[in-house]
């Protein structure tokens, strides 16, 4: 598999994931937040498809999402439902990161505006930014 393809596959992962953790975020948010819930929601489903789309036109077959996945920490409340909303986004920005690294032309265009979307969307649900967007959690794992 090229890199493009392994981190298209990565991503496409990324945003199954995601879609997944926005239905428990919409679920615990509060209502003041909850047209922002849904729109995340909306454009992750979006990508999604998109990205499945992009794989099939390399001639792969997407991968597909988990029956369920484990969130990083427990959400039983409005407040950890944004934190965990920002940590999806910081995921998402890390593997579009990876994605414009390995791509060209209109694949790298696209992935660099979903990881400024994600990015613009990480600020918004944690009220402040980081240096460099989709980088942040892999500086601290080192």
């Amino acid at each position: 598999m090229s890199a493009a393809l392994d981190a298209l596959q990565s991503a496409l992962a990324a945003e199954h994931a995601a879609v997944y953790g926005y239905g428990v975020v919409g679920g615990r948010v509060g209502k003041s937040r909850q047209a922002e819930a849904t729109e995340a929601y909306s454009a992750h489903r979006a990508r999604r498809d998109g990205l499945e789309r992009a794989v099939r036109d390399q001639g792969a077959e997407p991968v597909v999402a988990d029956a369920a996945y484990v969130l990083p920490f427990p959400v039983p409340d409005a407040p950890a439902a944004v934190r965990l909303a920002a940590v999806l986004e910081d995921r998402i920005a890390g593997v579009y990161s990876d994605l414009v690294r390995a791509a060209e032309g209109a694949l790298r265009r696209e992935a660099a505006g979903a990881l400024r979307e994600a990015a613009v969307r990480a600020v918004r649900w944690r009220g402040s930014g980081v240096a460099f967007p989709g980088l942040a959690e892999r500086a601290t794992r080192q």
